[in-house]
């Protein structure tokens, strides 16, 4: 049996909503991180998976439950932890090899020594040569070698990886994990596991000897599944699509109470966290599925690469499309329904009535807005009284962002408008509004 390094035992985490209504992010996650193995944590933005790093790594407190790190209880930062972030996260005045011996500075390693292993770090992560370089003549994928190297210098139990890939260019990112990847396999790194949050599925199954996949509102842990398959992975390989497909599948599989296939989907409620879907692309998708080879039915692994949209741009128009009723999402597959067909055949009026008719059908925050505008005798309310009502459940970040979305796919039907000037959501000036 591995040795445990990391231990989460029902752990709880809320934050202070403003009007100070607590507002649960995290609840009841049971986790466990062993020697030797990299797990992956897949979810939608807003679940809650980068406070869970933040927890294990000591830098925020749980609320409730148990945090162990070898089987102590974990009060503030933990040594034996480091984390990498997707911002690069590096001091712009201080060079390469400053920027890596920063944190053995802060533990009180003698010069001689930091600089021996800052330079044995660097040169193991292929930053060779631009030791006295600084952040601003690096490109991306050197400067988060540089946060990499500057993680690993410490000798960490275990590596927390946030995003660490995603601000890089594909081809960039792939050869900076598989590098990492090397030096994992080969244990040229001290390091004993590895937790990688991601939201790109094919990059949690071929990296993860674990992928979980989080729940959102509040964060849970609702599916996990271990991947067997051996290293190096080929990325074409019928074991990594098979893999891939199944948490596709799972991914998109609805709001569960569970994460049970088989237990009803909840109703959406008025503060749901809408998808960050653009309406252009969200056409735009429609009619590709309309097209040849897909013809109404797409593969969801086989429409990303197709349209060459990643995992964080794809999910979120197709569960935009199916919460709208154009589109249905079954097991990884994503199917144009009969009234989908009729809106890409339809001309770009009719669309946006069609349109307008699902938002305020299956939206509730849109039929909300709409209706308040209703029984307003001026037709129009300041977003700020919405705004409002989002943050007794969201915090303020992200009850901004699903009220913009509401209001983009508002407009975009012509159920009503917003003048950027005023901030005043504002009934349409026309008598053929839609009606809820």
């Amino acid at each position: 049996m591995k040795q445990t390094i990391v231990d989460l035992k029902a752990v709880g985490k809320s934050f202070n909503s403003a009007d100070g209504a607590p507002r649960t992010v995290l609840d009841n996650v049971d986790f466990t991180l062993r020697e030797r193995e990299i797990v992956a944590l897949l979810g939608q933005s807003g679940s809650g998976k980068s406070t869970l790093l933040r927890i294990m790594a000591g830098l925020v407190s749980a609320d409730r439950g148990d945090v162990l790190y070898r089987g102590q209880p974990l009060y503030g930062p933990a040594r034996g932890i480091s984390m990498v972030f997707q911002s690069f996260a590096l001091f712009p005045w201080l060079t390469v090899q400053q920027n890596v011996e920063i944190g053995l500075e802060a533990q009180g390693v003698p010069r001689a020594e930091r600089e021996k292993r800052a330079e044995k770090v660097i040169d193991l992560i292929g930053l060779s040569g631009f030791e006295g370089a600084l952040p601003r003549e690096l490109s991306g994928g050197m400067r988060q070698r540089v946060g990499i190297a500057r993680a690993l210098v410490v000798d960490p139990d275990v590596l927390l990886m946030d995003e660490a890939f995603s601000a890089l260019d594909v081809l960039t990112g792939e050869r900076l994990r598989d590098d990492i990847l090397e030096l994992w396999e080969a244990q040229q790194i001290s390091t004993k596991a590895i937790l990688v949050v991601s939201h790109n599925i094919q990059e949690a199954v071929m990296m993860a000897d674990r992928v979980l996949i989080f729940a959102s509102d509040p964060g849970r842990v609702r599916y996990e599944m271990r991947v067997d398959l051996p290293r190096p992975r080929d990325a074409d390989s019928e074991g990594v699509r098979t893999l891939v497909d199944e948490i596709y599948a799972v991914m998109t599989a609805g709001r569960l109470r569970s994460g049970k296939a088989s237990e009803e989907v909840e109703p959406m409620r008025l503060d749901a966290r809408l998808p960050d879907a653009d309406i252009g692309l969200m056409e735009g998708l429609l009619e590709r599925l309309m097209d040849d080879p897909f013809t109404g039915h797409a593969d969801l692994p086989q429409l990303a690469e197709e349209t060459e949209l990643t995992d964080e741009e794809l999910l979120p128009v197709a569960e935009a499309l199916a919460l709208l009723e154009f589109a249905e999402l079954e097991s990884g597959d994503l199917n144009v329904t009969e009234l989908g067909k009729s809106y890409v055949a339809a001309e770009n009026d009719a669309r946006q009535a069609l349109f307008a008719k699902q938002l305020l059908k299956r939206i509730p925050l849109a039929a909300h807005i709409h209706h308040s505008l209703q029984q307003e005798p001026a037709g129009e309310i300041k977003e700020e009284h919405f705004l409002a009502m989002l943050r007794d459940s969201l915090d303020r970040e992200e009850a901004e962002r699903v009220l913009n979305v509401a209001i983009e796919w508002g407009r975009y039907g012509e159920v009503y408008s917003y003048n950027y000037n005023t901030g005043m959501i504002q009934l349409p000036e026309v008598d053929d509004a839609p009606t809820s």
